[in-house]
């Protein structure tokens, strides 16, 4: 059995501090932190600049400080205080034993809690392990489970290096490179045995007995355990299993699955958890069922098809891709040389494993499938939107011939938040003002929404301006610094401190530059673009972030056509590009634009996010009807929008090139006709009264329903604990209306 790792490192790092400053060391090592109140100046005042530079992590913060310095805060009565009643809601927080859970599933335990897989997760810029909407979805779904008290755990990945880090040439062309993660910096900790060695698993792969150890990181009350394979005594091949995320070729793809899924469930057997429930999010982590299934037949002796049942009874499982060419598949040639040695420890033949994967039977050439084999092994699957529900059930008929489609057995838990996380500290004293200072514990209840009615629209107003600024100085900053490593102009670098204007309305869109999400909607019609954005009386700019994935040539394009563009003489102030974005440029994002552009291609986004987040920070959305936008968009009799904007129509058609004309043409109408005239009608306050409304509205429909509390709630109810369904439904009643 392993030790209590994680406090050993807090020790450590106390033993450094003076002892008025000690609890600091337990705040840093868990990132319960990251989502409390005094987030902000806790650590970063110890010295601004290095903050930055060590990426706002909390232990590189504390191990760089000089003794000198941590003195002087020692006997700052102010810091002290804030440390004090920081520490003081962090032990509440840890101790507290009447939780959301313990009233609706006393069933869940410590003892077998619930086990999340995910290959990223999202928790904060200083634990770079996620890339996108994936990652930053699981970070949420750990902080809500610990928020609501959900007993569970994490499993994932530690990659040495984690997502590509970008940077942008004098072209606009994406470059990629990588930097080592300082491990033994950062806010997680190697998992010893008694003995003080680190705890190992082995696992077969590509022929190889591999070592894997495992480090912990504490989420609030819920652990998340990371699988490295980087060892000395792995074969350097080996070493770099857990080197990249999304790294590679199929080869690379299927050993982290290996050590994600079959790696994975080895570790909680080494650590002494017994889980009640397998949580496979997305297809990355099926193999986690041939092991728990592996388990079950070494520990009763039956068959794989004798226990089968037992095991799907155990493992449930959240797609989150909407087109086929999404889910990982692999040649039956790849899955001999990483399974030949596995599948009879499952008393299984070759063609018995194999059919495990295969949407059709009985065709040799059929590849193995991740999301099919997670469907076959699991008791309940979700899309993440209702639409996305539906496209699941379409697209995995097959699976059910003697179903009907609206009877696969596919449903959906629509995707949200975390609302301590996104929301601005600057919006959350507001809302502490109004709806009560338990707000965040009460997000799923609309009733206390209704309260944003009361705030005044001048201070509704003001909070965000000073949110926009703050935005549009980050931006100034990352552009400048962009422009200089790049060695650009001294005009150009300098020419960055004028860059972009806190009194004009300002759009954000940040993602994945993949080509369905239509990075460069906006500039289809050129000519009408320029207009929009270089009008002299009610101008409009725009911040763009995002990575284009490495193999992506086409996404790396429309990065350089939005490069260019920023670079156009009629609107250089108006248009701007973050380069390298992560958890804290998203931050950043949400919580400063007037609007967040959302345009992929339907039905292609599954369920989104960022546009949630959005909400929670007064911002606008306007999208196309797809994801989660479906459900949250709000239109008054006449089709006309009460808490954002709908692009084009609510059609499917497999016409890209006539979709996107539709909706360029409805984008740039919206712009025109209604959400530049809204905004720049404002009083002699300089207050636009429609506008601040329509940002009430959004705040009062969205935030209870597409916030991860609700989402956890659904899972508790609907997946994790079904036979509870009737109790909690009266709780999410009011919510979902």
């Amino acid at each position: 059995m392993a030790n209590n790792s994680a406090m050993t490192a807090a020790l450590r790092l106390s033993e450094k501090l003076p002892f008025p400053l000690k609890r600091l060391a337990d705040l840093a090592y868990n990132y319960w932190w990251s989502w409390s109140g005094d987030r902000i100046a806790l650590f970063q005042s110890i010295d601004p600049q290095e903050w930055e530079r060590c990426g706002h992590n909390p232990v590189a913060i504390l191990e760089s400080a000089s003794y000198e310095r941590l003195t002087q805060l020692a006997e700052d009565p102010f810091y002290l205080k804030q440390i004090s009643a920081l520490a003081r809601e962090f032990d509440q927080y840890m101790q507290q034993k009447d939780t959301w859970v313990s009233g609706v599933a006393p069933q869940l335990t410590k003892e077998h809690p619930v086990a999340y897989f995910c290959a990223e997760f999202g928790i904060h810029e200083s634990l770079p392990v996620y890339s996108g909407g994936l990652g930053i979805l699981a970070g949420d779904h750990l902080k809500s489970s610990s928020d609501l008290g959900v007993p569970m755990v994490g499993v994932g990945l530690l990659y040495r290096q984690g997502y590509f880090r970008q940077r942008l040439n004098r072209h606009g062309w994406q470059e990629d490179y990588y930097i080592d993660n300082p491990f033994l910096r950062m806010p997680i900790e190697l998992i010893k045995t008694q003995n003080g060695e680190p705890l190992i698993i082995q696992l077969e792969v590509r022929q190889r007995l591999v070592k894997v150890q495992i480090w912990q990181v504490q989420v609030g009350r819920v652990t998340l355990y990371l699988l490295d394979s980087d060892r000395e005594d792995n074969d350097p091949i080996d070493r770099w299993l857990t080197g990249h995320l999304y790294g590679g070729n199929l080869e690379t793809r299927i050993a982290q699955e290996v050590v994600l899924g079959i790696g994975g469930v080895r570790a909680l057997e080494a650590l002494g958890i017994k889980p009640a429930v397998y949580h496979l999010n997305e297809g990355h982590a099926a193999f986690c069922t041939l092991e728990v299934a592996r388990l079950e037949i070494e520990r009763t002796g039956k068959s794989f098809y004798d226990i089968e049942a037992t095991v799907r009874d155990r493992c449930v499982f959240t797609t989150h891709t909407p087109v086929p060419a999404g889910h990982d598949v692999f040649s039956p040639d790849l899955i001999d040389s990483y399974f030949a040695q596995y599948w009879p420890q499952l008393r299984l033949s070759r063609e018995q494993f194999l059919a495990l994967g295969a949407r059709r039977l009985g065709d040799p050439w059929e590849p193995f499938g991740m999301t099919v084999l997670a469907l076959r092994m699991t008791r309940a699957c979700n899309g993440v939107s209702e639409l996305h529900g539906q496209v699941s059930r379409k697209m995995w008929t097959v699976l059910y011939p003697q179903l009907s489609e609206d009877k696969v057995p596919i449903g959906y838990i629509t995707n949200g938040v975390h609302a301590p996380t996104w929301t601005a500290p600057l919006l959350a004293d507001l809302y502490n003002q109004y709806l009560g200072e338990d707000w965040k514990t009460r997000a799923m209840n609309p009733e206390m929404w209704e309260k944003v009615d009361e705030i005044p629209d001048e201070e509704l107003w003001w909070r965000h301006r000073v949110l926009k600024e703050r935005l549009i100085a980050y931006t100034r900053y990352k552009v400048k610094k962009a422009r200089e490593q790049r060695g650009e102009s001294y005009e150009a670098i300098q020419a960055a401190d004028t860059l972009l204007d806190p009194d004009v309305l300002t759009i954000g869109f940040a993602r994945r530059f993949s080509p369905y999400k239509r990075g460069d909607l906006i500039l289809r019609d050129a000519e009408r673009a320029l207009k929009i954005f270089g009008n002299a009386n009610r101008p409009v700019q725009i911040i763009f972030a995002g990575k284009a994935h490495p193999a992506d040539e086409e996404g790396k394009r429309i990065i350089q056509r939005l490069m260019e563009w920023c670079h156009h003489s009629a609107i250089i102030n108006r248009v701007a590009f973050i380069e390298d974005y992560d958890i804290y440029t998203g931050q950043k994002l949400v919580q400063g634009v007037d609007v967040w552009l959302n345009n992929p291609r339907r039905p292609l986004e599954a369920s989104g996010t960022s546009g949630q987040k959005v909400c929670f920070n007064g911002g606008l959305n306007c999208s196309v009807l797809d994801g989660w936008w479906c459900e949250g968009y709000k239109a008054d009799s006449n089709g006309k929008g009460l808490n954002g904007w709908a692009i084009g129509e609510d059609a499917h058609t497999s016409d890209q090139e006539l979709q996107d004309r539709i909706d360029s043409r409805s984008l740039y109408q919206l712009l025109e006709e209604e959400i530049v005239p809204l905004y720049y009608d404002q009083n002699s306050q300089g207050v636009s009264q429609g506008w601040v409304q329509m940002m009430k509205t959004s705040i009062k429909t969205n935030s209870p329903l597409f916030n991860t509390d609700r989402m956890i709630a659904d899972y508790v109810s609907q997946v994790y604990v079904p036979e509870i369904a009737t109790r909690v439904e009266p709780i999410l009643a009011k919510v979902l209306v």
